[in-house]
């Protein structure tokens, strides 16, 4: 995993990237686990889904290579932290009763590496997984503003298919996928958690927070936020995507992914 980008773009993370409750909700409902259950969270950053998971009755094991990100977490008797990368989990074998991995794979180094250090805390799942597929969901007006940083998330997600594939391996896995259309009022703000409110890719703090952006060269990104900014001072924005702030949901192709033995 890249410790060193969220080193980085990990400063005061908490302020946008906070649990919301229907990701929390689809993630205990696939895991299917009883009450105290031993769940490993891998990329577990701040430890907002720790916390929420540890919050219904069970363990966390939560492992995250990055100080700065581990640093911000807010103590939890139930969440054991843990320094490391998903492809060297620092857990002992068959230690674990499930595994969730919450938008944190697209940093992982290796899936094939990742996916069998999973399998080795976890031989029989189940392994619960959020990510994010730009092939899945509907063309967002991001892209219209932010083009390369739209473009790069083809190469860092993989086909939705091709993780499943890669996360459980070979064998009798069952694999299913489950569509997340982003709600209106996300308060795990991701990059195109605004799909309704253009107004928050204007703010530095809030670009900061997600890597799409905050990778991207500054003086692109700062184009980008430029013409939007003049598009909604005119009302050009609104008339072209206005529709968007009075839906309740947006599918730009965010995913949930169930490996089970």
């Amino acid at each position: 995993m890249k410790e060193k980008i969220y080193n980085t773009i990990g400063i005061n993370y908490r302020a946008n990237r906070r649990a919301d409750q229907r990701i929390v909700a689809n993630l205990r409902e696939l895991l299917n686990l009883p009450t105290g259950a031993v769940i490993a969270d891998i990329g577990a950053g701040t430890g907002n889904y720790a916390q929420a998971l540890a919050g219904l009755g069970f363990k966390i094991m939560a492992v995250e290579p990055s100080e700065e990100m581990r640093s911000q977490a807010t103590p939890h008797r139930d969440v054991e932290w843990f320094s490391g990368p998903a492809e060297a989990i620092p857990l002992p074998d068959h230690s674990v009763d499930g595994v969730m991995v919450v938008l944190a794979l697209h940093h992982f180094s290796s899936l094939e590496k990742a996916g069998n250090e999973i399998h080795r805390i976890c031989p029989k799942g189940p392994i619960v997984i959020y990510t994010f597929d730009p092939r899945q969901g509907e063309e967002p007006w991001f892209k219209n503003y932010f083009p390369e940083a739209y473009q790069k998330d083809f190469v860092s997600f993989p086909p939705i298919d091709e993780i499943a594939d890669l996360i459980a391996g070979p064998g009798p896995w069952e694999k299913s996928i489950h569509r997340f259309p982003l709600p209106h009022d996300l308060s795990d703000k991701v990059m195109y958690a605004g799909w309704n409110k253009p107004e928050i890719y204007l703010d530095p703090k809030f670009r900061q927070n997600v890597s799409g952006l905050a990778l991207s060269p500054e003086n692109i990104v700062q184009k980008g936020v430029d013409a939007l900014r003049i598009d909604l001072e005119s009302g050009k924005w609104d008339k072209q995507y206005g529709h968007l702030r009075q839906q309740e949901s947006f599918d730009v192709g965010f995913r949930f992914i169930k490996c089970v033995k």
